[in-house]
């Protein structure tokens, strides 16, 4: 559709005005609907962020000024890609137009998600989705430029300051309109430790993590913040003094075998949801009796009290084959009800 669209006069606003359809919303919201409840999923995100502005080559550019292109997987999956940050300078950042958060269609995304959970028979749960500060503010740089930035701390903090204010109005404006639970997806972290000194994250991002759980817990809202990688240095901020949650996915495949989930539930069981962590490795080459295995561990050890979402420790990508996913879901069904069961 996005190659097609790239011939067409005014392309740019054909592209935008999907957006503000609410017919064509509710329809898209349908259809996701249809497909978490067929795959066994109960959160069903409506993000109302990353929307594109302009077509780039076979992709488009988004309104945090991130490259999106068009990827194939080997059996023919098409899924979009990062390929990188439009931004080379901060001059490029400011001449560019910033996205509004009061624009009505992003309350229509998380209203058509609402109707289509309806429409379910709530076997499903639509949720607020938004960016955050930290995932969206490099990726509009790409890595090296971002890293310029950093040098900058003035027109840096510019740029975090943006994005926080425009996260914490939209958790305003979603909650406002309903919603309960609101995941941000805001990567921190990678394998290997955080993306910048836990100084930086204290002193850019965090300030505005807090406001933006301070403005959902005022408005009876719940703040469920999506970061992979590897978030030790940082973990008691995030629950003691940002009050976040839930944390997704807490990757299991990080490089420290300190960072994981049965540990994290015994610190911070009592005041953080944990969500997570069967690895996406797991289940794309792991065996049935692996992956069992696994699941009732996490049903048995993290479970039990409450405050336990089921989950991916990453992603559910074309790689993972529907018998090991499949595997996963029946230990779920099987011992996911309460009173939650200690053997097999």
């Amino acid at each position: 559709m996005l190659k097609g669209l790239r011939y067409l006069p005014f392309r740019n606003k054909i592209l935008r005005n999907g957006y503000v359809n609410k017919k064509l919303i509710d329809s898209s919201m349908l259809r996701l609907a249809k497909f978490y409840k067929a795959a066994g999923l109960d959160l069903m995100p409506t993000f109302s962020v990353l929307v594109p502005v302009k077509l780039y080559k076979d992709g488009y550019i988004d309104e945090f000024g991130r490259i999106m292109h068009t990827e194939y997987y080997v059996d023919g999956t098409e899924v979009l890609g990062y390929l990188g940050g439009w931004f080379k300078s901060f001059d490029d950042y400011e001449s560019f137009e910033h996205p509004d958060p009061a624009w009505p269609a992003r309350v229509d995304l998380f209203m058509g998600g609402k109707k289509a959970q309806e429409a379910s028979g709530n076997a499903i749960f639509a949720i607020g989705g938004i960016g955050g500060m930290m995932e969206v503010t490099w990726e509009g740089f790409g890595i090296q430029n971002f890293a310029k930035l950093l040098f900058h701390r003035k027109e840096a903090k510019k740029v975090f300051d943006d994005r926080g204010k425009f996260a914490v109005e939209l958790v305003k404006i979603l909650a406002e309109h309903g919603a309960k639970v609101i995941l941000a997806m805001d990567d921190y972290g990678f394998k290997n430790g955080l993306f910048m000194s836990p100084k930086n994250y204290r002193e850019y991002v965090l300030p505005w993590l807090r406001q933006m759980c301070n403005a959902a817990h005022e408005r009876d809202a719940k703040i469920i913040l999506h970061s992979d990688g590897d978030l030790s240095d940082i973990l008691d901020d995030l629950v003691d003094d940002c009050h976040i949650d839930g944390l997704n996915p807490i990757e299991p495949t990080t490089a420290n075998p300190a960072y994981n989930i049965f540990d994290i539930k015994q610190k911070y069981g009592d005041r953080l949801t944990i969500t997570g962590n069967v690895s996406p490795m797991m289940l794309a080459t792991g065996t049935i009796e692996d992956i069992q295995a696994y699941t009732k561990r996490l049903m048995r050890e993290c479970a039990p009290g409450g405050g336990y979402i089921l989950a991916s420790g990453h992603s559910i990508n074309p790689a993972v084959t529907l018998d090991r996913w499949q595997a996963m879901m029946q230990i779920r069904d099987k011992y996911g009800q309460y009173p939650i069961l200690e053997e097999d």
